[in-house]
């Protein structure tokens, strides 16, 4: 029986509403993130999902998302894997949009401002998605990690295909099979589409 590996990014943060990088700056989620979290557990619960355990990359918002999951799926958390970080952005992290322009320009994102480059960080997500797998052959997990990371991962297995922007509780499931992953479910957010958000303060 082929491994199933579901993939999640955490829920809403302050920060992430504010328009604030986190990188690997440890943010709680906040009371919107906590209801995101607890919409995609009784979705989990509703499909009868077969994960056997939980794993977070270990950040607060991450492990609180995963918490939430496995009390919901009475499954135990697993230590968590640091290689499951979001991407560290350096001296980015913790600007709004508008002070990134005001300090580094529109381009800010062609600088080195001490942030992990793309191609690093699909290696590190390759690297610790097969770590995770391997290191549990066989289990079905579901994995809490961070929309940098996980976009990097569909990128770094799918090509152009993986490209799209990954929304919190965004729930994607791989499947492991003999010539490599293959994507059962990408990106889905139906489970907190009806959620109202709180508008990002201008």
């Amino acid at each position: 029986m082929n491994q199933h590996i579901g993939l999640v990014r955490h829920g809403l943060t302050d920060w992430n509403a504010q328009g604030k990088i986190q990188g690997q700056t440890d943010i709680p989620l906040n009371e919107t993130g906590r209801k995101q979290a607890a919409l995609l557990a009784e979705r989990l619960v509703r499909e009868r999902a077969p994960f056997e355990y939980v794993i977070s990359s270990g950040l607060q918002r991450a492990e609180e998302t995963a918490s939430i999951l496995a009390d919901a799926l009475h499954i135990p958390m697993l230590s968590p894997e640091a290689g499951l970080r979001e991407r560290a952005y350096g001296l980015v992290e913790g600007t709004t949009p508008e002070e990134r322009e005001q300090r580094w320009g529109a381009e800010w994102r062609q600088l080195d401002l001490g942030q992990e480059k793309d191609k690093e960080l699909q290696q590190r997500a390759v690297h610790a998605l097969e770590h995770v797998a391997n290191q549990h052959k066989g289990a079905n997990l579901l994995v809490v990690s961070h929309g940098g990371w996980l976009a990097q991962l569909f990128i770094a297995l799918f090509g152009s295909s993986g490209q799209g922007h990954i929304g919190n509780l965004s729930y994607s499931v791989l499947e492991k099979r003999s010539e490599g992953w293959h994507p059962l479910l990408y990106n889905c957010m139906e489970h907190i589409c009806h959620l109202d958000l709180p508008a990002r303060p201008r």
